[in-house]
């Protein structure tokens, strides 16, 4: 694996989440302000250095277990498989306000981000422990989307799908 693959498998996952952040959170601030919030609800900054974060370790432990010789198809198609999942959450949540979809897409790349943060353990530890953070974001990412909806569902302006 060549220094551009590296940086390939690293920046992949802050650019495409960027840019989807782009593309569909124009209103996130504002609906995380005109909406109730579940307990313990981060401060709306708090995403904007959280997922950047994340998603560098993403491409980190990816880049790691392409190097293992024990790297295998299934590793490559469950990262792929939780990043698209991930990039799918925003726009089904901000983009179309689709929020009730997006819980249960959201309890799907749950899954999958526990399944590939596996699979990356057993290929490499140290690529499956920088996923943790990941696991415990994703689970606190669906909590605070199944408190919004449960909380806001009677709202026209919130609800789309609910």
């Amino acid at each position: 694996m060549n220094k551009l693959e590296r940086i390939t498998d690293i920046a992949l996952p802050v650019i495409g989440g960027s840019v989807v952040g782009l593309l569909s959170t124009q209103n996130a601030k504002k609906d995380y302000q005109d909406f109730k919030q579940p307990a313990f609800s981060p401060p709306k900054e708090a995403f904007g250095i959280v997922w950047p974060i994340l998603y560098a370790t993403m491409g980190i432990a990816r880049t790691i277990t392409k190097s293992s010789r024990k790297d295998s198809s299934k590793n490559a198609y469950l990262y792929n498989s939780q990043l698209g999942l991930n990039y799918l959450w925003s726009i089904l949540y901000f983009r179309f306000k689709l929020r009730g979809t997006a819980l249960i897409e959201s309890y799907v790349l749950f899954a999958s981000v526990l399944l590939t943060t596996v699979a990356f353990y057993k290929t490499n530890k140290f690529a499956g422990l920088l996923l943790v953070p990941y696991v415990v974001w994703t689970a606190y990412a669906t909590y605070l989307n199944a408190g919004f909806v449960a909380l806001n569902h009677d709202k026209e302006e919130y609800a789309g799908d609910i």
